[in-house]
């Protein structure tokens, strides 16, 4: 069996067997192009080609009769993927069976494994997603201009917008947030220059979040606000998602949980408001390993997880 994870940040892969499990596993530094079409899958292929035959060479398992995907944007951006990945798999590797899903399903999976509940992934952007096994519901991934609400990239802008206020001597603004902006990115007049024209836009608004949960450690009202504020919208999320019957468990997952304190405290908190009914766990693993359960439950015949045309799509060796 072939997982694949592909993020923001790159491509990681796994080969093994569903008895084994992952046997090697395979890290890219640069991440699937995006263009007019959607996801590339010809720059997919390009960087998964060499990784799998190194892997394929280290363990062993040089036909993995089945293959998952988990795939950012995949829900708004995957036609060309779902067109034409299946046939380039089979091609490649052999495979004939195949589940394109999204990255939000790996998370999830990753983090709960096949049970009724929420997940709510969080890094630069953020989404939440949820199921009661008979269906799935996401909530935000809309992007950084248009919600991801609580991400590194939302804290990030709140702090800057809070030290640009203190600049200006407007209300709202923070001295310390401030600070910390000019030794970031020096003076701020030239900061919409900086930011405005950069393609990893996201990326760079969410390199300040750390600095708005560092100045909450030391009691900064404005970004303990930020921070409670983030708390709030991810919540929100977790709620929009989660089953309302049974006993669901909720987890969090992804880089900006590692934050530490100044979020986690007041998310737990909204948490507990929001979803009284369910269960709180830690995420038992990552979008790879999420992409290994998924694998492993296809080629074995045990999964169980619902099927959805943009969420979590299985087709055969025919592309069916």
């Amino acid at each position: 069996m072939l997982a694949v994870d592909s993020g923001g940040s790159g491509l990681r892969v796994a080969l093994g067997t569903a008895e084994r499990g992952a046997l090697g596993l395979r890290e890219s530094r640069v991440p699937v192009r995006t263009g007019a079409r959607g996801i590339d899958p010809a720059h997919l292929m390009e960087q998964l080609v060499p990784m799998v035959r190194e892997l394929a060479a280290e363990t062993g398992v040089t036909r993995p009769g089945t293959a998952v995907v988990g795939a950012a944007g995949l829900t708004t951006l995957g036609d060309a993927l779902r067109a034409e990945l299946p046939g380039a798999l089979r091609r490649e590797f052999g495979v004939g069976s195949l589940a394109l899903v999204a990255d939000a399903v790996t998370a999830y999976v990753g983090a709960l494994g096949p049970r009724p509940g929420a997940v709510v992934a969080g890094g630069t952007g953020l989404i939440a997603v949820g199921t009661d096994l008979t269906g799935w519901r996401r909530a935000d991934g809309w992007g950084h201009l248009l919600g991801d609400c609580g991400s590194g990239a939302w804290i990030g802008r709140a702090g800057l917008e809070a030290a640009l206020r203190a600049y200006d001597g407007r209300p709202g603004g923070s001295a310390g947030l401030l600070a910390r902006a000019e030794g970031k990115f020096g003076p701020l007049p030239g900061l919409p220059g900086l930011l405005y024209p950069r393609p990893d836009r996201p990326a760079v608004l969410a390199s300040f979040a750390p600095h708005v949960a560092a100045c909450a450690d030391a009691d900064d009202p404005v970004a303990t606000g930020i921070l409670h504020a983030a708390a709030r919208h991810i919540a929100e999320s977790a709620a929009a998602v989660c089953p309302t019957g049974g006993e669901p468990q909720v987890a969090v997952t992804g880089g900006l949980f590692k934050m530490g304190a100044p979020l986690l405290v007041p998310l737990e908190e909204e948490l507990a408001k929001r979803l009284p009914h369910a269960l709180r766990v830690e995420a038992a693993g990552d979008p790879l390993q999420g992409a290994v359960r998924i694998a492993t439950d296809l080629a074995s015949g045990a999964l169980t997880l619902p099927s959805d045309a943009s969420m979590v799509h299985v087709m055969t060796g025919t592309g069916d």
